[in-house]
């Protein structure tokens, strides 16, 4: 089992993300964790579906956010957050690549191991397993314990691919389905993608300028109009056939 249970972008502004997201996309706040306090941040955590959509912010000079941030010339995507059934086995898998860990940290209610950029390009990618996995809304920890209450289906219901960006998307997509132990498909255009169990990676060139990242994520969208309408009330860009929006220096393509 491997879920995409969560996206986290890094925003300059907090809270304009946060009442974006909520005007756009009809999300609400789920939880904000104190933990992340220990390396200079804030965040919110929102449910999009099953899975959740985290935003965090530097709130002191030199973290890691702040880095990323200048890096790429603003907000943008930061990292994608994977739920498998058995973190030791994944552990031992990364560990035999060679590939270094960020952290590596658990208790018996959660337990998950971040995979160093340098070794894994594209976003931080990070594995999780967490008490519940047998249920599509069972508990998540980053979370927190009340997050249910929070789910709004009525704009989007699902987050069903993230979207990463390379120079070469094609060396970019062999290291994590190398990591990931899945084998590499094709999109309609051609791009290669590795298949979750509830999602897509998709590995895409950049274009946009900004480099190595990620760069976009598809919604499954009940509600385009309000998308759209609500968009341009916030002064969002909104592609001509009002596929797209840029929110969070992120494509959000409504699929």
């Amino acid at each position: 089992m491997l879920r995409m249970r969560q996206i986290c972008l890094v925003a300059e502004d907090l809270d304009m993300i946060e009442a974006h997201l909520r005007g756009v996309f009809g999300l609400e706040v789920c939880h904000r964790d104190p933990g992340v306090g220990r390396f200079g941040l804030h965040n919110f955590l929102m449910p999009v579906g099953n899975a959740f959509l985290e935003v965090v912010s530097p709130m002191t000079p030199g973290t890691a956010g702040g880095r990323y941030l200048r890096r790429r010339g603003g907000d943008g995507g930061y990292m994608v957050i994977m739920q498998c059934g058995d973190i030791a086995a994944r552990r031992e898998h990364v560990a035999n690549l060679g590939i270094r860990l960020i952290t590596d940290s658990g208790n018996d209610q959660t337990d998950g191991i971040q995979l160093h950029p340098k070794d894994v390009p594209g976003a931080i990618a990070e594995l999780r397993w967490n008490t519940g996995d047998d249920r599509l809304d069972g508990p998540w920890n980053p979370a927190g314990d009340h997050w249910l209450p929070a789910k709004r289906e009525h704009v989007v219901t699902a987050m069903t691919a993230a979207e990463l960006q390379s120079d070469d998307p094609s060396g970019m997509a062999a290291r994590w389905s190398e990591v990931l132990e899945i084998p590499l498909g094709t999109d309609g255009d051609g791009y290669p993608t590795i298949a979750l169990d509830d999602a897509t990676l998709r590995f895409v060139e950049a274009t946009d300028g900004r480099g190595e990242g990620l760069g976009g994520l598809d919604m499954a969208t009940v509600d385009r109009g309000h998308v759209v309408t609500t968009a341009r009330h916030h002064d969002l860009e909104v592609s001509e056939d009002e596929s797209v929006v840029m929110l969070c220096g992120v494509r959000f393509r409504l699929v």
